[in-house]
């Protein structure tokens, strides 16, 4: 049997706050607040072959297709979950994301008989001192929604870079450039698999991803991530 009057004086002493708007969550929602979920600013890339991130690899990559779930806005609700992320140790808000994220792609014809989800890999240096790789609860949260495994033992961070925050396109390509090691490609051949990160901001990161996945023989490429630059 529940108790309303119980719930009322545990959120009244120790208030559940939403992590998109910081406003009190009631005793139903996790999370983030029913207001919040129903006002995220959904991209619809995911059915879009020829958007704006897919053009971001023309030329550089072969990709299949490219999406984000979300557009990203300064101080924004989509800004503020990632923040609590990578920031303020909130691995919830990962799989929250991953979780929309996965519904996003679930029924998008370019998006289906995907065989791994690929994680962007941090170096286990930063990765301990997060606690975790934010890109690594978002594949969580897309794999519970769509079940698709993830493989997370074939690409590996050699190089704990600096961060890519604040640095112009070509620093940022600099930056990750040659530092990602392949790892059991023979497991790969012939297969699609889906690269998964926080942002996609000038596409750096996933491109070296990508670069470093293309060397396995008929192998499919395609990138998703929680969030973009805004329209």
């Amino acid at each position: 049997m529940k108790f309303p009057f119980i719930y009322a004086l545990l959120e009244l002493f120790y208030p559940s706050i939403c992590a998109a708007c910081g406003c009190s969550l009631f005793h139903w929602e996790h999370l983030v607040c029913t207001r919040c979920r129903s006002f995220l600013p959904h991209t619809g890339y995911a059915f879009v072959e020829d958007n704006p991130l897919s053009r971001m690899f023309y030329g550089k990559v072969r990709l299949k297709a490219v999406t984000a779930c979300f557009f990203f806005s300064k101080d924004g609700k989509v800004q503020h979950l990632i923040h609590a992320l990578k920031y303020r140790g909130n691995s919830e808000a990962g799989v929250f994301l991953g979780q929309e994220l996965g519904k996003s792609i679930k029924e998008a014809p370019l998006f289906q008989d995907i065989d791994y989800l690929i994680p962007v890999p941090l170096h286990p240096k930063r990765e301990k001192v997060r606690g975790y790789n934010q890109s690594m609860m978002i594949a969580q949260g897309v794999s519970e929604v769509t079940g698709i495994a993830i493989g997370s033992k074939f690409l590996v961070r050699s190089v704990n870079t600096s961060t890519q925050t604040h640095k112009s396109k070509d620093e940022r390509w600099r930056n990750v450039k040659d530092i990602f090691v392949l790892r059991h490609a023979d497991q790969l051949e012939g297969k699609y698999v889906l690269l998964i990160d926080d942002v996609l901001t000038t596409g750096a990161t996933l491109e070296a991803c990508a670069l470093t996945l293309s060397m396995v023989p008929g192998i499919t490429i395609s990138c998703a991530t929680v969030a973009c630059a805004g329209n």
